[in-house]
């Protein structure tokens, strides 16, 4: 792949000083070195693979988890089969225990299958471990929201570029990890897949960035141009922002990784993805000529300032141009389920 800036780098500074505002305003995916590098985690990964997997042992609730398997032909790549019909991988129940075994029994095996544990909510399946391993972050700096943390684990794979409707926290524990990150402008430029099935719950580029066919993808050197990456050794610490495209390498034959998502927005305020589904039903195969005239009332109602719309409205009839409420949220949701049903 042709060589892509570098994301910025900060030192020495403490979790709870993180600027997220204004990262998260100006955009900038930010890395952070040696923030986690006093986790006892980070350093049972340093002492070895097999330090750190019995640590992972010990916090075991023994409830199975989604384990993911690919044959050594995808080369860690989890992706989508010959047809974009389904995937070149499969997942299943596993035992944790069992499954890590499995990866540190292959370690010498650089031609085995690609092993992996991705999105495990720490605090349902390793009770405890965040007690001493966990950035503390503060309520009010990340929205007033309590962050949903997750484990990573794997030997050598590729997480294929992809958007998370969330803010991100990466947390390299063990083996280094390169994230490409794309800003959300670059959507047409990285050739997204189908939206079903997904090798992970979201939409995937088909581009492989390790080897990009331009042939089949020119848009995709546009994606390039506009692209940076971020290198992360054990204890290095990445934030960025909701809904950039990220793709995320494993570079060890073992890996952990911990992360944070948080949104800010309200609990009572659907998924834009749904919106984004029911576009496709509505609007996108209208004549052009009604497509810019509702996107001029998306513009109004949806993108132009929140209160805009409601502005030159008595508060008593702004109804859900106003500020929106619990209440507010399920009269639309109410609303839009008798229009869908009919």
């Amino acid at each position: 792949m042709e060589p892509v800036r570098s994301t910025r780098e900060l030192a020495g500074v403490r979790p709870g000083d993180i600027p997220f505002d204004e990262l998260l305003d100006a955009q900038r995916p930010t890395i952070f070195r040696g923030m986690a590098r006093d986790w006892p985690l980070v350093r049972k990964g340093q002492e070895s693979p097999q330090a750190l997997v019995a640590d992972l042992k010990a916090w075991d609730s023994g409830r199975p988890v989604v384990g993911f398997t690919g044959p050594p032909e995808i080369g860690g790549r989890f992706f989508y089969n010959e047809g974009l019909t389904g995937l070149n991988f499969r997942a299943e129940p596993v035992g944790l225990a069992a499954f890590l075994d499995r990866i540190v029994e292959g370690l010498d095996h650089a031609a085995g299958p690609s092993l992996y544990i991705g999105s495990t909510d720490i605090d349902t399946y390793l009770p405890g471990l965040r007690a001493e391993n966990d950035l503390r972050l503060a309520s009010a700096a990340i929205g007033g929201v309590t962050p949903t943390v997750s484990i990573w684990i794997g030997n050598r794979t590729v997480a294929a570029a992809h958007y998370d409707m969330s803010n991100n926290i990466a947390c390299c524990v063990a083996g280094r990890r390169r994230f490409t990150l794309f800003p959300p402008d670059q959507v047409a430029n990285l050739y997204p897949g189908p939206l079903e099935p997904t090798p992970g719950g979201q939409v995937v580029s088909l581009v492989d960035l390790r080897a990009p066919d331009f042939g089949r993808f020119p848009r995709f050197r546009e994606a390039l141009a506009a692209a940076q990456t971020a290198e992360l050794e054990p204890g290095d610490v990445l934030v960025y922002p909701a809904l950039w495209w990220h793709q995320v390498e494993a570079l060890e034959a073992f890996n952990v990784l911990v992360n944070y998502w948080w949104n800010p927005s309200p609990g009572f305020i659907d998924t834009p993805q749904t919106t984004l589904l029911h576009g496709l039903l509505s609007l996108r195969d209208r004549p052009e000529h009604e497509k810019q005239a509702w996107k001029a009332l998306f513009d109004f109602y949806v993108f132009g300032p929140a209160a805009g719309a409601s502005a030159h409205l008595p508060e008593a009839a702004q109804g859900p141009l106003g500020p929106l409420d619990d209440l507010k949220a399920r009269r639309l949701r109410a609303q839009l389920l008798n229009r869908l049903n009919r």
